[in-house]
């Protein structure tokens, strides 16, 4: 019975992909979370209690239930910190450490299988980690839009106009509807994710806007303070997520200018 046990729990488990590291100067990866197996996610929710990141945020907004840490350290960066690449069940997000190469960045994961795997500024596979969540409870996302940037200095927000002419952003993160913000990244370089489980029909309008600049002083509006001539925005559009009638579409947005809103997408659904 033992045995048949552990065989049934073998089954269960995912195994953590682990990709050999070319040579010594390359970087590495000590792994803290999400880790590989089954999960249940919902038991509490402590989206109210403080969670270190880097860069650390400010604030915490966002509905933000349930949400999980890709957390980890990179080794062997020598001097070379960023940005290297996080792709979150296909979504590639840019990801930035602090100078010891740690990082933490929160994500909402759907129900059932989710990956994550880590790139190297120089595009070399890392590392890569499959889980698979448990709690059934979690409804569907039938509409999630996830955006990432490429400057950690950067504030940078998503706005979503439903059908019904609500507007979703960092004032107001949980619409009536049920749509709403479940990650509002305010540090950079995000992400900011919304999530529709039971969509309205009708006609969603997705705009992005460079809002300003994070400092040690703080926000400002001082185009002085830009780390980048320009940042390179990328919105991932999925309809009917982890569904055979899943869709997905990538945007690439390049802002300049802040106070800059550009019109990202328009789609029926």
């Amino acid at each position: 019975m033992a045995l048949a046990k552990m065989g049934v729990l073998s089954l269960m488990l995912l195994v953590v992909s682990l990709y050999a590291v070319a040579d010594d100067k390359s970087p590495a990866v000590e792994w803290t979370a999400p880790a590989c197996g089954w999960i249940y996610d919902g038991l509490t929710n402590k989206s109210d209690q403080e969670r270190v990141a880097y860069p650390v945020p400010p604030i915490d907004r966002g509905a933000q239930r349930h949400r999980i840490a890709i957390e980890g350290k990179l080794k062997n960066l020598n001097g070379v910190r960023q940005p290297h690449t996080l792709v979150v069940n296909g979504n590639p997000l840019p990801l930035y450490t602090d100078d010891d190469g740690r990082f933490v960045r929160p994500y909402a994961f759907g129900s059932g299988s989710n990956s994550v795997a880590l790139i190297s500024s120089t595009g070399e596979r890392l590392q890569s980690v499959q889980f698979y969540d448990a709690n059934t409870e979690k409804t569907p996302a039938r509409i999630r839009l996830i955006m990432g940037w490429d400057d950690p200095g950067a504030e940078v927000d998503m706005h979503i106009i439903t059908p019904d002419g609500q507007h979703a952003f960092f004032a107001d993160p949980v619409l009536s509807n049920g749509g709403g913000l479940d990650v509002d990244g305010v540090d950079g370089p995000g992400p900011e994710i919304f999530t529709m489980a039971a969509p309205l029909h009708g006609t969603y309008l997705v705009y992005v806007n460079y809002w300003g600049n994070l400092t040690e002083e703080g926000y400002n509006f001082n185009a002085q303070t830009n780390r980048n001539d320009m940042i390179t925005t990328q919105i991932t559009l999925v309809l009917n997520e982890n569904t055979i009638n899943e869709k997905r579409e990538n945007f690439i947005v390049p802002l300049r200018t802040i106070g800059e809103l550009q019109l990202v997408k328009t789609f029926r659904y």
